[in-house]
């Protein structure tokens, strides 16, 4: 089995999904989706057996392309953490009233389809492919199914879609340069090449520029609390959960190993910017009056930290920035998936609004009580491990780095202790809150045990990630 079976899977899926109809539609997505999920786990078996499930095939003779897929450790783990999430959202939409739903869930497998393309492929100019193929599902999913009317979010989505479009013209430059020096979109060909010093500052920020919009890195966040927020729930799941890894990962796959030098000389601007991002994300989230731009700023602070540690060029900063990655798609997905339910019981995404839940939904509670501890980073559970090598990470370059670095977790516990007290604590809504459903329950349930059980025993998805992050610290040094 290699890849390609993954890949033609979740494509099916799309294609089957729109044309299943409407009743069974999130059905067949959800069964599309866990089909899915289950090769993956088959292939990163596969992988740590010996067993390399790659694929290359010539695809273009001239310009010399490829449909080139790596299989490794690293790029299995982001699978993984793709495959796992879409059937959780998927499932958390059930008995949601969604119009032309055939077509939202094919938008959702076909974001997924494309998303593990990213985290797949070896070859420049596919991976540029996926990576711009799954801008299409999202902003369709954000602009016709999103909060608000529909004059009021279009121009927030607008913005969103030329903004990380722009951004990543300026990575396909990048690659279409590197071409001209190798003759070779291939990964292996592009981390040999034979790159001057200035080569290999401008080919830096050119990929610079696409992943610090995608993440998003300070100054480049300017789209993102906003198209959260008006971005249906399903939406919000996918983009935080998921999409903003492809920029995380891809700082690793592609843009240190190929310019390492540049990579030496910028490190201290680009963390420091990344840093910046923890604090501001972390002072503007304690003064949100909305759920969801509350997370999205929670986001913005944590992926802050991912980025430093990832920019150290050490194998502890990158193994903690891959470790959290995952971390934070679990913890965040199960946030919004809280702000989500909240709002079907009060209508109202508004914090002050709330009150007095956990003394009508003491399971409810309990579930996000977990998925806040877990976003601060307590130990137990799994962004403790991530947090903890990225820390380590930065203490190695700069002690202060660590430092500032830190304050994520003070903020953090800061910040969400509060917004717990004013939403769960305190006096009770006069408007009744339903416990927990079975369905609710099954999905927080699912997250809660994956961020505990990972928390504990991270060991599976360090030994899977650490080789292929051991020869990518090869290039850089």
């Amino acid at each position: 089995m290699n890849v390609t079976i993954l890949l033609l899977t979740l494509l099916v899926g799309a294609i089957a999904t729109y044309l299943s109809g409407k009743k069974p539609a999130a059905k067949v997505a959800l069964f599309f989706g866990l089909v899915a999920f289950v090769e993956t786990i088959a292939l990163i078996c596969q992988h740590n057996a010996g067993t390399d499930a790659g694929y290359m095939t010539q695809w273009i003779a001239n310009p010399n392309i490829h449909i080139a897929l790596k299989a490794d450790g690293l790029a299995l783990a982001l699978t993984l953490l793709t495959t796992a999430l879409t059937p959780i959202i998927i499932f958390s939409s059930f008995g949601d009233h969604i119009e032309k739903s055939n077509t939202f869930y094919a938008l959702v497998m076909f974001m997924c389809f494309a998303m593990t393309g990213t985290f797949l492929a070896a070859d420049g100019f596919l991976y540029y492919i996926f990576w711009e193929l799954s801008l299409l599902p999202i902003y369709f999913l954000a602009l016709l199914w999103g909060n608000d009317t529909f004059e009021i979010r279009k121009n927030v989505i607008f913005k969103f879609f030329i903004y990380t479009f722009a951004g990543s013209l300026f990575m396909l430059l990048g690659f279409i340069y590197l071409y001209t020096k190798t003759g070779s979109f291939l990964l292996h060909d592009l981390y040999n090449a034979q790159l001057s010093s200035t080569e290999e500052y401008w080919v830096f920020l050119a990929f610079f520029l696409a992943y610090a919009i995608k993440i998003p890195i300070f100054p480049f966040h300017t789209w993102q609390a906003s198209t959260y927020e008006k971005a249906p729930t399903v939406g919000t799941m996918l983009l935080a959960g998921i999409m903003l890894k492809m920029g995380l990962y891809s700082i690793i796959r592609w843009q240190l190993p190929i310019t390492p030098s540049a990579a030496k000389e910028i490190m201290p601007t680009v963390i420091i910017l990344a840093l910046i991002g923890v604090v501001y994300g972390s002072i503007v989230a304690l003064k949100q009056a909305n759920i969801k731009r509350f997370f999205a700023y929670s986001s913005l602070a944590h992926v802050g930290l991912i980025a430093a540690g990832a920019y150290t060029l050490t194998l502890d900063g990158l193994k903690g920035a891959v470790l959290q990655m995952i971390a934070h798609g679990f913890v965040i997905v199960g946030l919004f998936y809280v702000g989500e339910i909240i709002y079907k019981r009060y209508q109202t995404r508004m914090i002050g609004e709330m009150g007095g839940i956990r003394q009508q939904a003491p399971k409810f509670a309990s579930a996000f009580m977990i998925l806040m501890f877990a976003s601060i980073g307590l130990p137990g559970t799994f962004s403790f491990i991530g947090e903890f090598n990225l820390l380590f990470g930065l203490s190695q370059v700069n002690i202060w780095y660590a430092i500032v670095g830190g304050t994520t977790i003070i903020f953090g516990a800061f910040y969400m202790l509060r917004m717990f007290q004013k939403a769960m604590l305190g006096e009770t809504n006069t408007i009744v809150f339903a416990d927990l459903t079975t369905r609710e329950s099954a999905i927080l349930g699912i997250l809660a045990i994956a961020i505990i059980f990972l928390g504990i025993y991270p060991k599976p998805i360090a030994d899977l990630i650490t080789p292929s992050l051991v020869e990518i610290v090869s290039y850089i040094k």
